[in-house]
């Protein structure tokens, strides 16, 4: 059965998802956001979905806000189902109304827990054991329409963002596929989000990733920030040797690497052989 799908995404994870769906239901337009540049030389970065979808001849169409122009482009191909994973940006009631179906979202966790832009950090930064991945029925409210799917997923003792993500991207993936079945076969079931149990999560800031050297966060707090904030903003400090030193930034990764500014990444143990007053010994 031909059914007409637009795909809304930004990110690397959003690939993901969008070849798993692509796969059965073919794409009929992706939406992502305009190329830009990026680093010191200022080199233009098209989007990763941009590029995937070139690679499978899926139309693209670029936009960095969804503009009347934008939604009237969209609205032609009379959508049956609009699908959001990893966009960034909030989808307007006028275009909601658009699809046959509904519009559906793959978000990063067990709904109504965590809802916001970032639910992958939040759980790591947490401490939590079980994430998973909800496909809504997108509402007017961010995060907040009908359950359609759920499926959990038991984090590993050295999950990181990145990790998770793709884990969560890529079951998302797969149970939306289910659920576009289900509404074509006429079988769907809805559950109402109870909202009084809903938390909420922020966007995530280069400066979240920042503590005081002084007063370092505990071990374990430190091994979730690390995880949390990889591959971005990442962890990082500012550390003085000696009196009159110069302030460095110092950079913390996952498998205890460490980087100092404009050097290499160093397993700790040998970063402290260079830098032996340096306070933190282990994470």
């Amino acid at each position: 059965m031909k059914i007409n799908i637009v795909f809304f995404g930004n990110t690397k994870y959003s690939i993901l998802g969008a070849q798993i769906i692509h796969q059965k239901y073919p794409l009929s337009l992706v939406v992502t956001i305009p190329e830009k540049f990026v680093g010191r030389k200022k080199e233009l970065m098209p989007s990763p979905v941009k590029i995937m979808a070139q690679n499978l001849r899926i139309p693209v169409l670029e936009a960095d806000k969804l503009s009347e122009e934008i939604i009237k482009k969209i609205a032609k191909l009379k959508p049956d189902f609009l699908v959001v994973e990893d966009y960034g940006l909030i989808l307007p009631q006028k275009l909601l109304d658009f699809p046959k179906f509904t519009g559906l979202n793959i978000h990063h966790s067990l709904l109504p827990k965590y809802r916001g832009p970032s639910p992958a950090p939040t759980t790591i930064l947490n401490g939590d054991k079980i994430s998973g991945v909800t496909i809504i029925a997108m509402s007017g409210e961010v995060d907040a329409g009908d359950i359609l799917a759920q499926e959990s997923y038991t984090l590993m003792p050295a999950e990181t963002t990145e990790t998770l993500l793709t884990k969560l991207n890529t079951l998302g993936g797969e149970l939306l596929t289910k659920v576009i079945d289900q509404f074509l076969n006429n079988t769907i079931s809805a559950i109402k989000q109870d909202s009084s149990q809903a938390s909420f999560t922020s966007l995530i800031k280069k400066q979240d990733g920042y503590f005081n050297i002084e007063n370092p966060p505990s071990k374990e707090v430190l091994d979730r920030m690390i995880r949390a904030y990889y591959p971005w903003p990442n962890v990082w400090t500012l550390f003085r040797q000696g009196s009159r030193g110069q302030a460095k930034i110092i950079k913390f990764y996952p498998d205890g690497m460490v980087q100092m500014e404009g050097k290499s990444k160093v397993k700790l143990p040998d970063f402290l052989n260079g830098y032996p007053n340096f306070p933190i010994r282990e994470f």
